[in-house]
């Protein structure tokens, strides 16, 4: 089969119009193994296929395409880099996106090689039309080009490639496209940020992360809703969240969330901000966060007494992700009846909210309820079960109910609930569930399923 797709590739270089052979050529390549290519690479003739690519002719580019991406999977990165660079650049600059993904894909496959990568970062006319890439229309070529240069970025050469060269004039350039253009620039400038301190100084000393910064706190409530979740994401590191806090910038969302009653716009960009703060209490300490920013905990409880879907939707995720470990837990016991009464919201809405909110209440219950075995004191039980009550009168109908719903993601939700809930919290409703064939279980069984005690089946006592 090998001998026959090198037969057909022959034929491509020498018609002059090869539609057919190409078709048969495609046809054949799918059949033929990637190893035996392999062992053929040297014969390997790929130029008539670059030079058909730049006919106007659909159906030929497809199937130049998809050729070209079967075969130079065949071939070494290496030998792709240094045979291959004039095709590389002009397919970056082709016409049909296909044609700049098929690209992208081959460079992509080079700097994963560490012998390979060196011809891209010497080449910077094809590191300049990547870093263009990221203007274009199709929005997987961006992505594309996004990653190949975050990838780069990983070495001291890479960074200093991009940063310490024109290319970043070139990136400052393409930013002026537009808008969504400029929000892929900080994305990107934000991949290489969170990397490494020294990585986040390449990007301050650039000037772009003080670019974004500014315009996280500016006037347009729309950029600012775009721009917290690039910051949320710099804030999953521990430099990146020390970087905010050096800048003023955590201190800076604070007094933005402060004055939102006053901002008739705010819903625009206060769900992100109430993330931003629900993930750094997560990631740093729930009750230092929570102690130094008040009111990101009182615009949490505001937020879940909404009628707007979409804050009380970010409001239950961010109680259950403060409340997934102890010590936000006990932040939230801290509250007091209040956090009570949000339990009794988040119940209500488990059962009258639409679909996708009740499944996003069932997660927050069961992030609430959950308790590794090793944390599982006789406070922390009794707190978490005086939790589960606080949800409805009758919590265990409210779930039963909700798991008899005819959506298969409510039932896991509500099974997730179950779990926690039964196992962990409340030995006393394993008999009255017996008791009323909810399920079916010994007294044996129930007295193993005790907290506190090791889960022996009868047949291990």
């Amino acid at each position: 089969m090998a001998a026959q797709a090198l037969a057909l590739l022959r034929e491509v270089a020498r018609l002059e119009a090869p539609l057919e052979e190409l078709r048969a050529l495609h046809s054949v390549l799918q059949a033929v193994p990637l190893n035996e290519l392999r062992e053929q690479a040297a014969e390997l003739r790929l130029g008539p296929l670059f030079s058909l690519l730049n006919e106007n002719h659909r159906e030929k580019t497809n199937l130049c395409v998809s050729i070209l991406e079967r075969l130079l999977q065949a071939m070494e990165p290496v030998h792709v880099a240094r045979n291959l660079r004039v095709d590389l650049q002009r397919g970056l600059i082709h016409p049909d996106d296909s044609v700049k993904i098929l690209t992208l894909s081959q460079i992509g496959r080079i700097i994963e090689n560490s012998d390979a990568v060196t011809e891209i970062l010497n080449n910077a006319e094809l590191l300049r039309q990547i870093v263009y890439c990221i203007g274009g229309e199709n929005l997987s070529v961006a992505k594309a080009a996004i990653k190949s240069l975050s990838r780069i970025s990983l070495t001291q050469a890479g960074l200093e490639a991009l940063f310490e060269s024109n290319l970043l004039d070139d990136l400052k350039s393409v930013m002026k496209t537009n808008d969504i253009v400029r929000y892929r620039v900080y994305e990107l400038i934000v991949e290489i940020s969170s990397v490494s301190p020294e990585s986040l100084n390449y990007c301050t000393t650039s000037g772009l992360v003080t670019q974004l910064l500014r315009e996280l706190t500016g006037e347009d409530v729309l950029v600012r809703a775009t721009c917290i979740e690039m910051v949320t994401s710099l804030a999953y590191t521990h430099h990146g969240r020390q970087y905010l806090a050096q800048e003023g910038v955590i201190d800076q969302i604070s007094n933005i969330i402060v004055g939102a009653d006053s901002d008739p716009f705010s819903s625009f960009y206060l769900p992100g901000f109430v993330k931003f703060f629900g993930n750094l209490a997560v990631m740093d300490s729930p009750q230092q966060i929570c102690e130094r920013y008040p009111i990101f905990v009182e615009k949490v409880f505001e937020m879940i007494e909404s009628q707007d879907p979409t804050m009380i939707g970010v409001a239950v995720d961010t109680v259950g992700i403060l409340g997934s470990n102890v010590e936000g837990k006990q932040v939230l016991q801290k509250t007091g009846t209040r956090f009570e009464r949000l339990l009794m919201r988040v119940g209500h809405q488990s059962k009258n909210a639409p679909v996708e909110l009740k499944i996003r209440c069932l997660d927050a219950i069961s992030s609430l309820l959950y308790l590794p075995p090793e944390q599982q004191t006789d406070d922390l039980l009794r707190m978490t079960e005086s939790w589960f009550s606080s949800l409805s009168r009758d919590p265990l109908e409210l779930f039963r109910g909700i798991s008899s719903q005819p959506f298969p993601e409510l039932h896991c939700a509500a099974l997730k609930v179950f779990t926690v809930s039964l196992v962990l919290l409340i030995p006393a409703t394993l008999e009255r569930l017996r008791q009323e064939n909810h399920l079916h279980l010994s007294q044996d069984h129930a007295t193993a399923l005790q907290p506190g005690r090791k889960n022996k089946t009868p047949s291990q006592k």
